[in-house]
C-alpha cells in the first residue's frame, strides 16, 4: 500500500555495506523514528561500484549487495517494523565498460542488428563516412595504430567465443568477420563441420541492412553457430587447435588483425577522441555511461520491471528518481511511471535554479531538496558579510567576484572541452537544417557551432521541457529568448538574424523532424552544460564563501530572510506539500554541519580577513612557485575550518591530512585551471599536496587555525540544530543522509561516503530514550547527542500526530518583537493554524546569525498562540502569550512547542 513517508533515511549500499547490513540497521531505524529508509540504487552495477549508478544489468539486484535474497531479508526486517522503503532508480543511462552489460555486448557485436540497439541514445546515421554504421570506443590509451603495433590489441578464442581484448577491456567479435577465421581453420583441419560454419558465417545478414525477418534470422543463425562452433571445438580436438592456431598468426600480424576489427560494429580509439567523435549520448562528459531512450515504451519497462514489480507486490513504497533532466521527455516519463504505480512517492533529483520551479506536468511530490537546502542555508548567512567577504576574495586572488561571468566562461569551457561530442552531434544537425534554407546555406559550420556554444552558455536554468507536437509553455519561451538575448550582449559579433533563426528553431517555430529534433536534443545539452560548469567547475574556483558553493546553489545570492523563508515555505507547502526536505545528501559538495560552521564567517569577516592573512603570511613558507594558486589555498582555509574537529589532538589532526589531500585534489581538478581529470598536471598537484601535509605538520598554523576555529565550533553546531529542526518540521519529507544524526564533518564524496558508526549512534540513542535532562543532553555536545535529541524527538511528535506536519497542516509565520527580532525564526504548523490562532500543533523557534548574541536576547520576545504548550526538548510547560525569548532559548538552543505533552520515558510511540 503506497503511503506518503514521514522521515525517510538514506543508506549508501556498496560491496561492504549490503542490504543485509541495512537489514541489520532496521530496528535501530525504528527506534530513531524513520518511517522509509531510503537506499541507493540496488540493481546489478559495474563490480566494485560504490554508489550503484552504474547499472549494467536492470533485471537483477547487485549480487555484492547481497542478490535477491538479501533483498527478501531486509523487506522482511522493514515490514516486521511497519517501515517501508524508498528507492533510488537510474532510468537515464547505463554502463557500457567491459562484457558486464548484455545489452551492450549485444549492440556490439550486432551493431544496428542488434535487438538492443534502439534502447541506447546511438546516432548511427551521424557516424563519420570514416566509420559508418559503427559505435565509437575511446578506450585506448595512445592512437590506433600505435596500439595495435604494439602489440596491446589481441584476438581471443575460449568456449567456442571469439573476443578482442586490450589490457582489461574486451569486445564481442560480428560472427560475419569470423568467415576467414574459420574457412581458413577448416582448410587446416579438414573439418567439413568449420567450413559449413565458415559458409554460414559468410551469410549472415550485415548489421547495416538487417532488418525486420533479416534480425531475427541473424540472431537465430548467429546463436546456432555459437552452438556448433562450440559442440565443433568439444568433439574435434584438430579443428580446435586449427582455430587457435589461426587466431595466434592474426595476433602476430597486425595487418591482419586490423582488417579483422575494420569488420567490427565499433571503432576502438584514443581516448581523447571522446571529447569531440563520441556517437552516442553520455551520461555528462562520462564515456562509460551511455544513454537511454527511455522514453521508447519498451525500454521504460525493461529498465523498470523490477523496481515496479516491486511496488506493485507492496515491498517497495517510493521511487527517487536521479537525473531526469537527461530524458528527452521527462513529462512522459513521469507521467508513464505515475500510470505504471498509481498512488507511489515520487520525487525527482531536479536541481532548481533560484525563483525556477518545477514543470507544471509533472506528477510528482517533488524535488530530493536541494532547493530546501538552499532555503533553509540562506538563514545563517549575513548579508552584511557580504561586501568583507567579496573584497577579501578579490585582494587575494586578484579575480573578480561577478560569479555570472565565471559561470558563462565555465559552461563555454566545458561544451568545448568535455561535451564537444554532443556539440558537435547538434551542430552537424543544425548544419543539415540550414542546407535546406536558401537565407541560411552560407553559414559556415563554424558559425552554426559558435551560435549553438553561445546559446548553451548563457542558458539560465537546467533545460527547456519543449514537447513535440505540443504548445511551448511561456516559461520555456521566457528562458530560450532570455539565453538568446545574452548571446547577443556577449557576441555582437554573431549575426543577429542567425540568432533569430535559432530562437524560432529552439521555440518549435519551424516545422520539420529534424527543426524538432535539434530543439529537443538541445535540451539534453543544457543539462550537462550547467553540472559540469558550475557545479563541477565555477563552484571549484569561486571561493568567496565556499557555504554558497552548493548543489542548486547560487553563490551570487548572499543569505535570505525570515520573510522571504516563510514566503518559499508557503509557497513550497502550496505547490508540494510532500517534497523531499534535504540537508546533506551523497551529492553535496559539504555536509550540512560544515556549512552550518562556514556560515558564521559571514558574521565576522573582519576576524576571518585578520586570520587568513596570518595563515596566509606565515604559510609563504610551506607554498612553492608550482602551487597552490591563490584561490585554491583560500578553499582550503575555509575547508580546514569547516572540517576541524572539536577536540583537536593529534590523532584527529593525523585524521584529517588524507582527507584534505584527497578533497585539495579532486578540487585542483575541477576546477580546470592548473590541472584536471583529462589532464593532470602532476607538478602542481604535488605542490598542493606537499602544501597540505605542511600545514598540518605546522604547529604555529595548527595554533593559529584552533584559535580562530574555536569561536565557530559551538555556535555552528547551534546553527546545525535550527536547520536541523526546521528540516523535520517545515512542509514537506524530512531526510537524514547516513550518520548526519550526529555530528558529520564531511567534505565532498568520497569523503562524505566513510563508512558510519552506527553502534556509536545506537549507544546515544540509548541515552535519549532514557529521558534525560537537556542540561544531560548538553553535557555531550561533543559527541553530537543534541542533534541525536532534536531528531528523535521530533520524529517521536511526528509519528504521534502527522496531521500536523503532512500536507493537511498549515504553515504560520511567528513574528518576535523587540532589538533582537531579525535574529529569531519561528513559525506554527497544524491544523490549518492560518486562519486564526489556536492551541493544536506546533510551534518552532530557533535562533539565526547568532555568533554575537550568546544569552544576551535583551528585550526580544516572541507571542505563543493561546493555549498551554509543552517544549518537547526541555519538558517545560507554557502558556500562551508574550514570552521573552532568553527564557524560550534559556535551557535548549533550539524550541519545539506542542499543544500535547510528550509521552513518559520509555513509553513507545504505538503505545502513546
Amino acid at each position: 500500500m503506497a503511503m506518503t513517508p514521514a522521515a525517510t533515511y538514506r543508506l549508501q549500499l556498496r560491496p561492504d555495506f549490503t542490504l543485509d547490513d541495512a537489514a541489520d540497521l532496521v530496528p535501530y531505524l525504528s527506534r530513531l523514528g524513520i518511517s522509509h529508509v531510503y537506499l541507493s540504487p540496488c540493481l546489478q552495477a559495474s563490480p566494485g561500484s560504490t554508489h550503484g549508478y552504474d547499472v549494467v544489468d536492470p533485471s537483477r539486484v547487485n549480487a555484492e549487495l547481497g542478490g535477491e535474497p538479501a533483498r527478501q531479508r531486509l523487506c522482511q526486517a522493514l515490514e516486521a517494523h511497519g517501515m517501508g522503503q524508498i528507492l533510488d532508480i537510474v532510468p537515464n543511462h547505463m554502463a557500457v565498460a567491459g562484457d558486464q552489460n548484455p545489452w551492450w555486448w549485444d549492440v556490439l557485436e550486432n551493431g544496428p542488428a542488434s535487438r538492443y540497439a534502439p534502447y541506447f541514445d546511438v546516432d548511427w546515421e551521424a557516424s563519420e563516412e570514416r566509420w559508418p554504421n559503427k559505435v565509437l570506443l575511446p578506450v585506448l590509451g595512445d592512437h590506433y595504430g600505435r596500439i595495435l603495433e604494439n602489440g596491446e590489441l589481441e584476438v581471443r578464442f575460449r568456449e567456442g567465443h571469439f573476443t578482442l581484448h586490450y589490457h582489461e577491456h574486451s569486445f564481442p567479435l560480428d560472427p560475419w568477420s569470423l568467415a576467414g577465421i574459420l574457412g581458413g581453420a577448416h582448410q587446416d583441419s579438414g573439418s567439413e563441420l568449420l567450413g559449413f560454419l565458415a559458409e554460414s558465417c559468410a551469410r549472415l545478414p550485415r548489421p547495416g541492412s538487417a532488418t525486420g525477418g533479416q534480425r531475427e534470422r541473424r540472431h537465430r543463425d548467429k546463436a546456432v553457430i555459437h552452438q556448433l562452433l562450440a559442440g565443433a571445438c568439444r568433439d574435434e580436438p584438430d579443428a580446435r587447435a586449427a582455430i587457435l592456431a589461426r587466431v595466434d598468426r592474426i595476433n602476430q600480424d597486425p595487418d591482419a588483425l586490423d582488417a579483422l576489427i575494420e569488420h567490427q560494429n565499433y571503432r576502438l580509439a584514443w581516448w581523447r577522441t571522446a571529447d569531440r567523435d563520441l556517437g552516442y549520448r553520455r551520461f555528462f562528459d562520462i564515456k562509460d555511461l551511455a544513454g537511454l531512450r527511455v522514453e521508447d515504451q519498451e525500454v521504460f519497462e525493461a529498465i523498470h520491471q523490477l523496481p515496479l514489480r516491486w511496488y506493485q507486490e507492496g515491498s517497495v513504497q517510493g521511487l527517487r528518481i536521479d537525473h531526469p533532466d537527461g530524458l528527452r521527455d521527462p513529462a512522459q516519463y513521469f507521467q508513464r511511471l505515475a500510470r505504471a504505480c498509481p498512488g507511489a512517492w515520487v520525487v525527482a533529483e531536479k536541481i532548481l535554479e533560484p525563483g525556477e520551479q518545477l514543470p507544471e506536468d509533472w506528477p510528482i511530490a517533488g524535488t530530493t531538496g536541494y532547493d530546501f537546502l538552499n532555503r533553509v542555508q540562506g538563514l545563517f548567512v549575513d548579508p552584511e558579510g557580504e561586501g568583507p567577504l567579496t573584497a577579501l576574495w578579490e585582494d587575494l586572488t586578484g579575480e573578480s567576484a561577478c560569479f555570472d561571468d565565471q559561470v558563462y566562461q565555465a559552461k563555454r569551457q566545458v561544451l568545448q572541452d568535455l561535451l564537444g561530442s554532443e556539440l558537435n552531434r547538434l551542430t552537424s544537425l543544425f548544419v543539415s537544417i540550414c542546407e535546406g534554407q536558401r537565407r541560411h546555406r552560407d553559414y559556415t559550420r563554424h558559425q552554426l557551432q559558435q551560435v549553438l556554444l553561445e546559446a548553451a552558455s548563457c542558458f539560465p536554468v537546467y533545460r527547456s521541457y519543449l514537447r513535440a507536437g505540443e504548445p511551448v509553455h511561456p516559461t520555456d519561451r521566457a528562458h530560450i529568448h532570455q539565453a538568446l538575448s545574452r548571446v547577443k550582449a556577449r557576441r555582437p559579433d554573431l549575426d543577429p538574424e542567425l540568432l533569430e533563426f535559432l530562437e524560432a528553431l529552439l521555440t518549435l517555430a519551424r516545422e520539420g523532424h529534424r527543426e524538432t529534433e535539434l530543439a529537443l536534443r538541445f535540451q539534453q545539452l543544457t543539462g550537462p552544460a550547467m553540472a559540469k560548469g558550475v557545479e563541477d567547475t565555477v563552484f571549484y574556483r569561486y571561493h568567496r564563501l565556499i557555504a554558497l558553493n552548493e548543489v542548486g546553489g547560487d553563490p551570487g545570492q548572499f543569505g535570505l530572510s525570515p520573510e522571504d523563508f516563510h514566503g518559499a515555505c508557503t509557497e513550497a507547502h502550496r505547490r508540494h506539500p510532500q517534497a523531499m526536505l534535504s540537508t546533506s545528501t551523497h551529492d553535496t559538495k559539504r555536509s550540512e554541519d560544515v556549512r552550518a560552521r562556514l556560515c558564521l564567517l559571514s558574521q565576522v569577516p573582519e576576524a576571518w580577513t585578520e586570520a587568513v592573512r596570518g595563515f596566509w603570511a606565515h604559510n609563504a613558507r610551506h607554498r612553492s612557485p608550482e602551487g597552490p594558486d591563490p584561490a585554491m589555498e583560500y578553499l582550503y582555509y575555509q575547508a580546514l575550518v569547516g572540517v576541524w574537529p572539536g577536540v583537536a589532538d593529534d590523532e584527529a589532526v593525523e585524521a584529517l591530512l588524507p582527507r584534505l589531500q584527497g578533497f585539495m585534489e579532486k578540487a585542483a581538478r575541477e576546477a580546470k585551471v592548473h590541472t584536471s581529470w583529462t589532464r593532470n598536471n602532476p607538478e602542481y598537484e604535488r605542490a598542493v599536496q606537499h602544501f597540505v601535509e605542511a600545514t598540518l605538520g605546522d604547529d604555529t598554523f595548527l595554533q593559529q587555525l584552533q584559535a580562530f576555529a574555536a569561536l565557530l565550533i559551538e555556535p555552528g553546531r547551534v546553527n546545525s540544530l535550527a536547520q536541523t529542526l526546521i528540516k523535520l518540521t517545515a512542509p514537506g519529507v524530512p531526510d537524514i543522509y547516513q550518520g548526519t544524526e550526529l555530528w558529520d564533518l564531511s567534505l565532498v564524496d568520497p569523503d562524505n561516503r566513510r563508512p558510519v558508526d552506527f553502534a556509536e549512534r545506537q549507544t546515544w540513542l540509548e541515552v535519549c530514550e532514557a529521558g534525560p535532562t537537556p542540561e544531560r543532553i548538553l553535557e555531550d555536545m561533543e559527541a553530537g547527542l543534541p542533534k541525536l535529541w532534536v531528531i528523535h524527538r521530533t520524529l517521536a511528535l511526528r509519528a504521534l500526530y502527522p496531521h500536523w506536519f503532512d500536507e493537511r497542516a498549515g504553515y504560520r509565520p511567528l513574528q518576535a518583537r523587540g532589538s533582537r527580532q531579525d535574529h529569531v525564526v519561528a513559525y506554527q504548523r497544524g491544523p490549518d493554524p492560518t486562519g486564526s490562532d489556536q492551541a493544536e500543533g506546533v510551534v518552532v523557534i530557533v535562533p539565526r546569525l547568532g555568533l554575537d548574541l550568546g544569552v544576551e536576547w535583551s528585550d526580544t520576545r516572541l507571542t505563543l498562540p493561546p493555549g498551554d504548550w509543552h517544549h518537547w526538548f526541555t519538558g517545560e510547560n507554557l502558556e500562551g502569550g508574550e514570552h521573552l525569548m532568553a527564557d524560550l532559548l534559556g535551557r535548549f538552543p533550539v524550541a519545539l512547542l506542542a499543544s500535547a505533552p510528550p509521552p513518559a520515558p520509555g513509553q513507545n510511540r504505538d503505545s502513546s
